[in-house]
């Protein structure tokens, strides 16, 4: 393990630990609602994903931090042991599929940091507005197997993934017309999955499916 992975495993567990206790003192100091707590940790954790791939120097032990969360969210997840993350709602398990996703996107699509940042990025900054867009003003909605959603949070989806994606794939040296045009492909179809997909599993399926895409895309 090189000295570069090793500052890597220890800034990213500071750095995460950092933003669940800044979260619990959001919550129980300051009275936050947990539905404004769980988002700023989905963002602030996915940001990590330019930590990741700037800091560690091998796939296999940038994987240790995702994988370690598996578990230690979902003891959370059972004990509410980090309430500012939890959901009322136990048919979602949001918590623990995020960190699933991520682990394996390390694993699978290392070669290509731009797909990786790009790809959690629809999750990080795309889900979580859209979800609080879809909660504050959705009004035509839509139920698939017992959820709900909105055609605003789908829209908000697209328009958020695309600020998003845009800068991150910029940032790693892509051309911005090239990288506008993969961003409109890839929003859209993060919006398309995110609007399918229910039980949380969209934590999964919307940055694994979107990082895919861009992994075929990116030259």
């Amino acid at each position: 393990m090189s000295s570069a992975d090793i500052v890597g495993l220890a800034l990213s567990y500071a750095y995460v630990f950092s933003v669940i206790a800044l979260s619990e003192l959001l919550q129980r100091g300051l009275h936050v609602p947990v539905s404004s707590t769980r988002k700023f940790v989905h963002i602030a954790v996915g940001m990590w994903a330019f930590g990741t791939v700037l800091l560690f120097q091998t796939w296999y032990v940038a994987v240790i931090p995702p994988v370690s969360f598996v578990l230690i969210n979902y003891i959370s997840y059972r004990q509410d042991v980090f309430k500012a993350m939890e959901s009322a709602d136990k048919r979602n398990l949001g918590t623990v599929y995020f960190p699933i996703s991520f682990a394996l996107i390390i694993a699978f699509y290392w070669a290509k940091p731009a797909a990786i940042v790009a790809g959690l990025m629809t999750m990080t900054w795309g889900d979580a507005l859209a979800s609080l867009v879809g909660q504050k003003w959705g009004k035509h909605r839509y139920s698939l197997f017992g959820y709900t959603k909105s055609w605003e949070g789908v829209a908000s989806m697209l328009a958020f993934s695309i600020l998003a994606v845009l800068p991150a794939l910029a940032l790693f040296g892509i051309s911005w017309p090239w990288a506008l045009v993969y961003a409109l492909a890839v929003s859209a179809f993060a919006a398309l999955v995110e609007a399918l997909s229910m039980w949380g599993i969209d934590n999964l399926t919307v940055p694994l499916l979107s990082t895919t895409l861009l992994w075929f895309l990116l030259p």
